[in-house]
């Protein structure tokens, strides 16, 4: 075991080898010690100045930076890593990072050492199954490959590696052929143990003279059970063939050019656009496509009619990323292929690359007229795009087919999928063999041994002797079905039981009319096991819709959210002023509508929109409608005319073009979501962009007094947005002629060219400060809390309270389990701080007044306050009524700079980290005489043939420069509803999340916190391979996790340091170590083939673990396919995903039910009905072996042969079918509201060794009860009528029916086998022929059947089997209750099944209103019994008070009466007048 000292110069142990995923967690978490802290995760990225790969002009929105993070940045020359340690008080000191680490490269030199047979052996099956797939790698070309320009070309081009045609353009995506569909399939089939075992005996029963039970009752059924395998199997890929051909079969336009036969001028007769299919396209093609049409094949664009000829193309089934990009045409081919003719009459050559992988790298060039030009990725639109915003484009096919670019990034030969429990059954299959074997070999010494002591001196048995071989054979043929034959059948039976099960009603989405779609029932119980998951970002985490959310303007921070509900109603009118008729614009139709009269309710009241990031954090927040009003009440304030010059930027600085609809409303082309949510937003604000032509842009403005009125701006130029710029400029002359720069980009770019950039600096470390100092004390909490629920399972004596982590550990009401409802408050009380413990995410709230004085609009008026009160009658935020402002923006803030700049980037650091992707604005104004200087120098940038890009980017920064801040947007990429709740419950689970994207790190990462993946006090790792030291980065970063001081880490790297890693197997090894220990990874940039590789990592590499990939795109398909479980997202990039998936579902929320409920539930039946198979056999079989003692060990069978042949099929089956498809151990809110519980299919925790081998005792223990009882009682009393052979077999037979179908869950089950099993006696009776060796014929209607001793010898055995398994179960829930004992309880109190069903309302909304309406009945119940109750008492005093009425009066009465008798008696006594004594 080597060493390595961690950042604090402790020494760690590390391992010899990539780490298990077993020792990814840290026993003993230590307190966090540093995150590396710049300004933001953005100030870490942007720093960098990283050159993106991709050309195209697309602004990009910045990302969500505000994380704490972990980011090792170089320190000076020697680019040795470094870590940032953030104190409590904010300091931060930075310190080398000790690259000590294990030697992973002599470690991968001596493993390749230590196995060359092992390595030779595994690139010769390579070789094999490329042959046997067809998969040869073909000879490069000499110098790319060379394509004609010729329309009216007759003959396909030939591929000079092949000799042949170029392929054409069909594709495939299902797994096999008819030439392999037989072969694969049977190596699939017999890789399963138990049908090779069965294969091997069938061969051996087919030798004759061996068996004795016939010769093909073996290889018959098995045949007969494969072939149905496979025919589900065929039938299966049969449907994914359907939909390739449907796919195959679209159709495309392409241009046939005829040759005219007459020595005219033309040298071309007509031009004909033919409709072909897509599977008869071959390269070289000429193809036309319209708006919206997808791209058949990767092609080179010849001719656009688009704007400045420019075709918009989405890449989100390639990518990911919802950005159009624009496809332009070279200078060459644009002159030369202006229209139709002029392609037909084009004589260009094409020479292009060889087919490969790389989506982000495109190398050829094109020869028009004797001049060369060079073609990239901003020439080449490849198959999977579609065409947007542009109404014809024109390109030449280079690639067609399973040569396209995104077919050579999918899985050309799919993996069989097989379940992960399918291994652990042939571990068990093995051991049966080996058992069955043992005992075959036992019970033919035993003979031996009975025939020297026993046979030798027995007259009846002369010549009996059987030799050993014989007797062996005998024996492993008579206790082989002890591995049933119809085991894996039985599992497909209840496999497609549980594939009905799965059409759930709450995994429907009614807006798409879709419901879950299950394309397989082979891997049903692995999504009860999943250890991982690989996301996509776009269309499976998003919806692919941007909102304009959030504003910063002049220090104050503004809410947009009048798209998410109706307007607050108008404040009362109190008789002062009038409220003037402010308008806004309908956000839909563009035409003026009604505003908001400005209330209370419209400044502060509850917010309609809540972070996804952050839920649990609100503010009193001011909205949208009360700054427009607050600037109509007072245009000539220093805030309004701040307000407007914001606004005004918003609506100038795009590339948006609008449209008029024929309704006469309008909408726009843009190139992003972003730019077209913040041209909605300036609509929704007021200033609708109503046209755009000759270089104008027209504004519809909504004046104060509600009149429209156009404003025209010219725009003189726009500065592009570029990966490395990341920011974009448009200068514009307006209406009064003076000209103004409008700049937009990230914060920190936007930042340094501000006039005030020194104070904006310092003001941005001061944030820093505070943010980092809030951020630490939350890793320290999260810290604690992990400290304190692992201690808190450690000190829980109780198995079932661990499983395996620090899940329920602290939960300890497993021993109140038999209390009663009212004594099991404490226990409800005790769980409800479970689960709100787990619920709830570690957030520190800062103090009131440092939060609220960056929201206040009036930051002086606090004087320290803590909070901020609002109310109806007078709001602390004043507004007067009648709609006119008082005092709802501070003018004196809005003109201190230092003020203003602090506050902006404290909002910006806020949205952020809410999850908005963030914009800075900023604007100058500028002289005619500066800008015809500057004018000068832009035209000859933009007009040079060299490095014309790098020129305009340096006349950019000239002028970009001395800028005003006008403000920030922050716009939200909205989630699909219901993905933060899911990644936290899933994340509860113990199921890590990768996102895997073909989109920017920056929305990559801004995604992260939005979803929650990336919390706000994490350690983000990002691995950059332009920075250099990659290998000491991340080996820095693993001893760091290593030794727990990371609360929650993630790993954030590009497909370009992914590609890097991956190119050495050393720095590979290292990459896979630190992303088992980190929480999550983000991969960005990734193109299809790199995410397959990252799941197939996985998957080989963490031994156990269960993989699931999702995603909704093409591009989503190699990942799908390669992970163990393939979920696709029928979503709106198509149903590509889906088809290829082994499950569909509509929404990703609907995974944590999927997942977490189905896929337990289906993991337990199926190990339920394995373990319960296996038991069942056992049982059976060793009372044959038993009764084996009493026959000489001659291999006589204790039962029937028909009977024993159909005690699989027809009498005990339904019983384990039952439970394998009807099984639920807990309702679905449990497993829903704890998601901790899903960890026993992680763990194998339903079957394994033990739970196996307690099964087996248990059928041990039942099988000799079963015997003995049988054989004491009834098989040696000589006064029974029968007690021969059948009835005792018969009498077994029946007893180990009844003791297995005892459940409640398969009371049908009972009826139908135990009622089947006594009619199958009574037909024997009446038909049985060969009444030898078994006396059937009558027995059980005349013989044993009539007598009561073998009916009370039944019932006593079956008391006896009952009594003993309940009192071992009983004994192993007090002793050792496992968690679905315990939950399995508590969900019968109705008090916690409400508790559960108010947590699971994202997944079931119905449980939560069901248990609502059970609550109000249960109530209403309750109040009527205490009203009938206290009737009752009622009436009970009323009786009571009149019976002691009347009794009182009684009572009286015989006083008086007693009192009359005494005074009589005492008279006498006495004696009165003449009576005396």
């Amino acid at each position: 075991m080597e060493t390595a000292l961690s950042p604090t110069g402790r020494s760690l142990p590390t391992p010899l080898s990539p780490i298990s995923r077993s020792s990814v967690s840290p026993t003993s978490p230590l307190s966090p010690t540093s995150r590396s802290r710049g300004y933001s995760l953005r100030r870490a990225i942007f720093n960098r100045n990283l050159e993106d790969r991709s050309e195209s002009a697309i602004l990009e929105l910045q990302e969500s930076g505000s994380s704490s993070q972990a980011v090792l940045e170089r320190a000076g020359d020697d680019k040795v890593p470094t870590v940032t340690v953030s104190g409590l008080d904010g300091s931060t000191t930075t310190k080398k990072a000790d690259p000590a680490l294990p030697n992973y490269e002599n470690w991968v030199e001596r493993r390749m050492q230590r196995a060359p047979l092992l390595r030779r052996a595994r690139d010769a099956a390579k070789k094999v199954r490329k042959a046997i797939f067809g998969a040869h790698e073909l000879p490069p070309s000499k110098d790319g490959r060379h394509i004609p320009l010729d329309a009216s070309r007759k003959k396909s081009l030939i591929d000079e590696r092949t000799g042949k045609d170029y392929i054409d353009n069909t594709i495939r995506s299902c797994r096999y052929t008819i030439w392999n569909f037989v072969p694969r399939q049977l190596f699939a089939q017999f890789s399963k143990l138990a049908n090779f075992y069965f294969l091997s005996v069938s061969i051996l029963q087919m030798i004759p003279g061996l068996s004795t039970t016939g010769n093909y009752t073996t290889i018959v059924p098995l045949l007969f059970f494969v072939g149905l395998s496979m025919a589900k199997e065929a039938y299966d890929d049969f449907r994914r063939y359907k939909l390739d051909k449907a796919e195959n079969n679209s159709e495309v336009s392409v241009l046939h050019a005829y040759r005219s036969t007459d020595a005219g001028p033309e040298p071309f007769g007509p031009l004909v656009w033919a409709t072909i299919k897509w599977r008869d396209l071959r390269v070289g093609d000429v193809i036309k496509l319209k708006r919206n049409d997808p791209v058949p094949a990767d092609i080179v664009l010849l001719h656009s009619t688009g704007h400045q000829g420019v075709a918009y193309v989405e890449t989100m089934a390639l990518d990911g990323e919802t950005n159009l990009k624009g496809k332009t045409t070279t200078a060459g081919l644009a002159g030369a292929c202006a229209d139709e003719e002029g392609i037909a009459a084009c004589r260009a050559e094409l020479v292009v690359e060889d087919p490969n992988l790389d989506l982000y790298r495109f190398e050829g060039r094109v020869t028009v007229g004797g001049e060369t030009c060079a073609l990239t990725n901003n020439e080449v639109v490849y198959r999977g795009s579609i065409i947007r915003n542009t109404p014809e484009a024109i390109g030449v096919v280079i690639y067609s087919g399973e040569e396209c670019k995104i077919r050579m990034n999918a899985n050309k030969n799919p993996r069989i999928k097989a379940p992960h429990l399918q291994s652990v059954v042939n571990k068990v299959v093995i051991a049966v063999v080996i058992f069955v074997v043992a005992l075959a070999l036992f019970n033919t010494i035993a003979y031996q041994i009975w025939q020297r002591s026993r046979e030798r001196k027995s007259w009846y048995l002369d010549h009996a002797r059987v030799p050993f071989f014989p007797i062996l054979t005998s024996f492993f043929i008579m206790f082989n079905t002890m591995i049933p034959l119809s085991l894996y059948v039985s599992m497909e039976i209840i496999k497609l039981g549980q594939m009905v099960l799965l059409n759930d009603i709450d995994m429907y989405d009614e807006k798409a009319d879709r419901p879950l779609e299950a394309h397989t029932s082979t891997i049903n119980e692995e999504l009860g096991q999943v250890s991982y998951i690989f996301s996509d970002k776009t269309g499976t985490l998003t919806n692919n819709e941007m909102k304009f959310r959030k504003l910063s303007v002049a220090g104050t921070a503004w809410l947009h959210d009048v798209d998410l509900a109706s307007p607050a109603p108008p404040l009362p009118n109190k008789g002062k002023k009038p409220a003037r008729d402010s308008r806004l614009v309908d956000s839909v139709s563009g035409t003026p509508r009604p505003s908001t009269t400005l209330s209370p309710a419209t400044l502060t009241n509850e917010p309609r929109w809540r972070s996804s990031a952050r839920p649990t954090r609100s503010r009193p927040e001011l909205r949208t409608p009360a700054m427009l009003a607050y600037i109509r009440a007072k245009p000539h304030t220093l805030f309004a005319m701040k307000a407007r010059m914001f606004l005004l930027s918003i609506a100038l600085c795009h590339t948006c073009l609008p449209e008029t609809q024929p309704d006469g409303s309008i909408d726009f082309q843009a190139s992003s979501p972003d730019e077209l949510a913040l041209v909605h937003a300036a609509r929704e604000l007021g200033l609708l962009n109503y046209a755009r032509e000759m270089g104008r842009i027209t504004l519809r403005v909504i004046g104060g007094d509600g009149e429209e009125r156009d404003e025209v701006y010219e725009v003189l130029d726009v500065i592009e947005f570029s990966s490395k710029r990341k920011r974009m400029s448009v200068l514009l002359r307006f209406p009064d002629g003076r000209i103004c720069l409008i700049c937009k980009g990230a914060d920190s770019v936007i930042q340094a060219r501000l006039r005030l950039a020194a104070l904006a600096g310092r003001k941005v470390a001061e944030i820093e400060k505070r943010v980092s100092r809030r951020r630490s004390l939350e890793a320290h909490v999260a810290l604690a809390r992990k400290s304190s629920q692992l201690e808190r399972g450690a000190s829980v004596n109780r198995v079932s309270m661990s499983i395996g982590r620090p899940s329920l550990g602290g939960l300890s009401v497993a021993g109140r389990l038999s209390l009663n409802a009212a004594r099991l408050q404490p226990a409800r009380d005790e769980l409800d701080m479970w689960l709100r413990e787990r619920e709830r995410d570690i957030e520190l709230v800062d103090e009131p007044e440092r939060e609220e004085r960056f929201y206040s609009p009036r930051p002086s008026a606090q004087m320290g306050r803590g909070s901020v009160a609002v109310s109806e009658g007078r709001n602390s935020w004043a507004w007067e009524a009648g709609g006119q402002a008082e005092e709802v923006v501070e003018e004196g803030l809005v003109g201190d700079d230092a003020a203003v700049l602090e506050r902006c980037f404290q909002h910006v650091n806020d949205f952020a980290t809410e999850g908005l992707r963030t914009l800075l604005y900023g604007y100058r104004f500028m002289t005619e005489a500066e800008y015809a200087g500057w004018k000068k120098g832009f035209q000859e940038a933009s007009t040079s043939l060299v490095d014309r890009e790098a020129k305009i980017e340096e006349a950019g920064e000239v002028i970009e420069t001395e800028l005003e801040l006008a403000g920030a947007t922050a716009i939200e990429d909205k989630l699909q509803q219901g993905v933060p709740e899911t990644i936290d419950q899933l994340r509860r689970a113990n199921i890590r999340l990768w996102m895997l994207t073909g989109d920017k790190r920056e929305t990559a990462v801004n995604i992260g916190h939005s979803c929650r993946l990336i919390k706000d006090y994490s350690d983000v790792i990002v691995l950059d391979s332009s920075a250099g030291a990659v290998e000491r980065m991340m080996g820095a970063a693993v001893v760091r996790l290593r030794a727990g001081e990371a609360a929650h880490s993630v790993v954030v790297v590009d497909g370009g340091t992914l590609g890097y890693v991956t190119s050495k197997p050393a720095a590979t090894a290292l990459f896979f170590d630190l992303a088992m220990l980190a929480d999550s990874v983000v991969c960005c940039r990734a193109s299809p083939a790199q995410k397959a590789a990252l799941v197939r990592g996985v998957r080989k590499r963490v031994k156990g673990a269960v993989t699931l990939a999702v995603g909704d795109g093409a591009n989503d398909i190699a990942m799908i396919q390669e992970a163990h479980v393939g979920i696709g997202i029928s979503g709106r990039e198509g149903l590509q995903a889906a088809r290829a998936s082994d499950y569909s579902v509509a929404q990703f929320r609907f995974l944590g039910k999927l997942l977490l409920v189905h896929g337990r539930w289906n993991y337990v039946r199926t190990c339920k009905y394995v373990v319960g198979t296996f038991y069942k056999e056992m049982l059976f079989y060793l009372t044959q072996a038993l009764y084996q003692r009493w026959n000489g060990y001659t291999a006589t069978s204790l039962y029937e042969p028909w009977s024993m042949s159909m005690f699989n099929t027809l009498f005990t089956s339904l019983p384990v079918i039952f439970i394998g498809i009807f099984e639920q151990d807990l309702s679905a809110a449990t497993l829903l509201a704890v998601p901790e519980l899903y960890a026993l299919g992680q763990r194998d925790g339903a079957f394994n060794a033990r739970i196996y081998l307690a099964w087996m005792f248990m059928a041990a223990g039942s099988a000799m009860v079963v015997y003995f009882c049988m054989y004491a009682l009834f098989g040696q009393v000589a006064f029974t009528r029968d007690n021969g052979l059948f009835a005792m077999g018969d009498l077994t037979f029946s007893a180990l029916l009844e003791t297995h179908t005892k459940t409640l869950l398969t009371a049908a089950s009972f009826v139908l086998s135990i009622g089947g099993w006594f009619l199958w006696n009574i037909i024997l009776a009446t038909t049985y022929t060969h009444n030898v060796i078994y006396l059937v014929k009558g027995a059980f209607l005349t013989s044993f059947g009539r007598n009561p001793l073998w009916w009370a010898v039944l019932l006593l055995i079956i008391a006896a089997v009952v009594v003993f398994e309940v009192s071992v179960k009983t004994a192993r829930v007090a002793l050792a209750p496992q968690d679905a004992d315990v939950f399995r309880q508590l969900e019968k109190d109705p008090a916690v099944r409400r508790r559960f069903a108010e947590s699971v309302g994202v997944w079931m909304p119905g449980a939560a209103a069901a248990e609502a309406e059970n609550a109000a009945l249960d109530t209403e119940d309750e109040a009527e019994r205490q009203r009938r109750e206290e009737a009752e008492r009622e009436g009970h005093v009323l009786e009571i008070l009149r019976t002691r009425g009347e009794g009182v009066e009684m009572e009286m009465r015989e006083l008086d009466r007693r009192r009359e008798s005494a005074e009589i008696g005492e008279m006498l006594r006495r004696g009165f007048g003449s009576v005396r004594r």
